[in-house]
């Protein structure tokens, strides 16, 4: 049986950007993980060891995340080959990344861009 685990709003403050300021300075990101695997097991053992685990997921982004990166879809694509790498288990995933308020000269709440493996 395949389910969806999602981890939705995880927010971190990255020095990814295309200019030299936004690596100096920094910002607020959101990612959201949208992770598709089979959850026959764990559905029937309620033990933590028969799922993917969500903590050790949330580890994998926050330490891509750590990572600086120039465009936001580098950095969707290492979370998406590091949750691949970590968890064979896991049939396809969907990762968001949004900057918040970005330095494009006028109220922009957010850019983001969605990759999915």
């Amino acid at each position: 049986m395949e389910g969806v685990i999602e981890i939705e709003g995880m927010e971190f403050f990255a020095y990814h950007g295309c200019y030299e300021a936004e690596r100096l300075v920094g910002n607020k990101f959101l990612v959201y993980a949208t992770l598709t695997t089979d959850v026959e097991k764990a559905a029937a053992s309620d033990d933590i060891r028969d799922t993917l685990n969500y903590l050790s997921a949330y580890e994998v982004i926050a330490s891509e995340m750590k990572i600086p990166s120039r465009l936001l879809e580098h950095v969707a694509r290492r979370i998406l080959d590091a949750l691949h790498d970590t968890f064979p288990e896991l049939i396809h995933a969907t990762i968001k990344v949004s900057k918040l308020n970005p330095p494009l000269g006028g109220k922009i709440a957010a850019t983001s861009v969605t990759l999915s493996k």
